[in-house]
């Protein structure tokens, strides 16, 4: 995080030190609904089969990506739209939000800029979604989420309503995350608006946007350092509790981290209502927002939580639904002739593998993917630049939006992070395109 985050966030524990000498929690801040009409589309508890499209599907669009100003609350209220390139007025496509932290900015969130400008967008998400989503990032009044008497949520539903009305949405795909303040901004939704998102990512939170409600199921990510003495893990522990109980999961203490192994243990609970599900990672690290594996502080690249989190919401496939066939499909991708490289940093139980493929055909390479076999052992976690799967074995990199063509004597860099069990070495062959590629070989760092 650069230096300006990191002075923002110490801002919290002044924050934090008020709120506690005041006793206040979200009743005595005065969350709660206001005046203004709360959303009342509601969100089926389960799964869904079909899209339930929004009043904007079909219609020409007039917004446009970029800052919009509205009226909440009696108020001016902006936030940053970002909508798929290729925007299809008949598809519904996801809708999430990314709230800042205290001090943080709309467009910190919608740039990424404070971890790595464009690989941290959206909390690393935009990247990952491939242009399936459509992503808001709101603007909270004094780069915060007090949410007093409601006001919040109130432009959180007037946001809503706006977006849905004029863009093609899935109203069952609705999703909500932050960091820190951004993460009770979340936590506060998914007590208040359970029936209207369908899940939520609360990182590294404490209640201090209230909690209006919070009796309904959700399904919930949530994600906390071991080490937060800004927001303490306890106080993660037991949000993330609140919707155990009401998802119906079997109780439980979840194995976590040893302090000082600088690494993330994922538990996923059983046992919850349908629809439902409850995912606890907790890291050894402190009051970060892109943890990363074998190395303290946060890094675009190589933290693993956007993968995770972007799992979880996009286990919930509504948003894609395809039910006709392709009238004009893609062709396959032509056979290429390719060199591969491959370096590898390995710590502990975990590593990253930095891939470099070059186009060293006459002919631009348009559409690619590369098939790579991983030692024994290893198992991706999360990955840059590509789409992976499976996570092990024989595994295919597919190239995503930004980097399907390849000219000749050009070259793309992906990489992923695996956890290991002791072999360490670069993936053992490669072809591209089902073509073998020549290797120049691997190294370690």
């Amino acid at each position: 995080m650069t230096r300006t985050a990191r002075a923002r966030s110490l801002l919290w524990p002044a924050l934090v030190a008020v709120l506690l000498v005041l006793g206040m929690d979200g009743a005595a801040l005065g969350h709660g609904r206001s005046g203004s009409t709360p959303l009342t589309t509601p969100r089926a508890a389960a799964d869904t089969t079909a899209a339930a499209a929004s009043p904007g599907c079909g219609k020409a669009p007039t917004l446009t990506s970029g800052t919009h100003t509205i009226q909440s609350g009696g108020r001016d209220r902006s936030f940053i739209l970002r909508i798929p390139g290729g925007y299809d007025r008949d598809r519904p496509y996801r809708l999430v939000f990314g709230f800042h932290w205290l001090g943080g900015s709309s467009t910190d969130v919608a740039t990424g800029r404070t971890v790595d400008t464009g690989t941290w967008a959206y909390y690393g998400l935009q990247r990952l979604a491939d242009e399936s989503a459509v992503f808001v990032a709101p603007q909270g009044l004094d780069n915060g989420w007090a949410n007093t008497g409601g006001r919040d949520t109130a432009f959180v539903d007037d946001m809503i309503r706006l977006i849905e009305a004029d863009l093609c949405v899935d109203q069952e795909q609705r999703f909500a995350l932050g960091f820190s303040y951004g993460g009770a901004m979340s936590y506060s939704l998914a007590c208040s608006r359970a029936t209207v998102f369908r899940a939520v990512a609360v990182q590294s939170a404490g209640v201090l946007s209230g909690c209006d409600d919070g009796t309904r199921p959700i399904a919930y990510f949530g994600v906390h350092g071991l080490r937060d003495s800004v927001l303490g893990i306890s106080g993660g522990r037991a949000m993330r509790d609140r919707f155990v109980r009401n998802n119906g999961c079997t109780p439980q203490n979840p194995p976590e981290p040893s302090q000082g192994s600088l690494t993330h243990r994922i538990t996923a609970y059983s046992g919850c209502s349908a629809g439902h599900p409850v995912v606890w990672a907790a890291f050894d690290e402190g009051h970060i927002a892109a943890p990363q594996d074998g190395a303290p502080g946060d890094s675009g690249p190589r933290t693993w939580l956007p993968a995770e989190i972007w799992k979880f919401f996009s286990q919930f496939q509504n948003s894609d639904p395809d039910p006709e066939p392709d009238p004009d499909p893609e062709p396959e991708p032509e056979p290429a002739t390719c060199r591969v490289t491959a370096t590898v940093n390995a710590w502990n139980t975990g590593l990253t593998s930095s891939i470099t493929i070059t186009n060293t055909g006459a002919t631009a390479i348009e559409g690619w993917s590369l098939a790579l076999t991983l030692p024994e052992g290893q198992t991706i976690t999360s990955g840059w630049n590509a789409v992976y799967s499976p996570a092990s074995g024989r595994v295919t990199a597919r190239n995503v939006s930004y980097n399907a063509i390849i000219a000749p004597g050009a070259s793309v860099d992906i990489g992923f992070q695996a956890t290991h069990t002791g072999d360490t070495a670069p993936p053992g062959s490669y072809a591209l395109n089902g073509t073998a590629c020549a290797s120049a070989g691997g190294s370690r760092s």
